[in-house]
């Protein structure tokens, strides 16, 4: 699960707020959909106050309830991630949908946000029957995942030690900055594999762009190699 910052100790005065933003992170890195009952354990707090900030939630179409009133994520959020680095998910728009049809995989570009990455776009493959759903605003922490890692590579030293608590590389981001790819199997979710490349945009916040597929990741340099072009061409669009 992602990192989540705890709602309890915040001043009075942005509790409420501090929860709803804690509710969504929570909701965001849980991999189905929770009850009131979990949201409220999650949020450590009691059941009529975790009832309070869902019903605001609602209200803004930020989360939705289903027919057995579990919680979920709703369509607003879809609309406020456009907001995040929009001239960048702009250019990555058909790179990535390219990339996606071109090797039938999930396309998507990912940007590290503290200590974590989180998708600002995605692409799957149109003439395949099964692919990865990754929408925008998953997030998972740097330390797992092949986006994780190839963008750890990037980190400086003491940028490491501000958001990991150490200067040295992990042994997968080792990996990564040898090869010039990173990859990953069963560290995000179970089953599905991934392999990411960095993407360098000057103004923008470290970026990296990704295949995700239900099998293991096969001939990696060749679809590195892809990767690599469409990264290329994102840059390119970007300016």
């Amino acid at each position: 699960m992602a990192h989540t910052r705890s709602a309890a100790n915040a001043p009075v005065g942005s509790q409420t707020l501090s929860r709803g933003l804690t509710a969504l992170e929570i909701l965001a890195a849980h991999d189905r959909p929770m009850s009131l009952n979990e949201l409220a354990e999650a949020l450590e707090v009691h059941r009529s106050n975790a009832y309070r900030v869902l019903r605001t939630l609602e209200e803004h179409r930020l989360v939705l309830r289903d027919g057995e009133g579990l919680i979920r994520l709703g369509p607003r959020l879809t609309v406020l991630a456009r907001g995040v680095a929009p001239g960048l998910s702009t250019a990555a728009a058909k790179p990535v949908a390219d990339l996606a049809n071109a090797v039938g995989m999930t396309a998507f570009l990912t940007v590290l946000d503290e200590a974590d990455v989180i998708t600002i776009h995605s692409a799957e493959p149109t003439k395949v029957d099964v692919a990865v759903a990754r929408r925008p605003g998953t997030r998972h922490s740097i330390l797992v995942g092949a986006p994780g890692h190839a963008l750890e590579a990037l980190l400086t030293r003491e940028r490491r030690l501000e958001l990991l608590g150490t200067e040295t590389l992990s042994e997968q981001a080792q990996l990564a900055t040898a090869r010039g790819y990173a990859v990953s199997e069963s560290e995000v979710m179970g089953g599905v594999s991934a392999i990411a490349v960095p993407v360098h945009i000057a103004g923008e916040p470290p970026a990296a762009l990704a295949l995700a597929h239900f099998a293991p990741i096969r001939e990696p340099e060749a679809l590195a190699g892809q990767l690599l072009l469409a990264a290329s061409r994102i840059t390119q669009s970007y300016h």
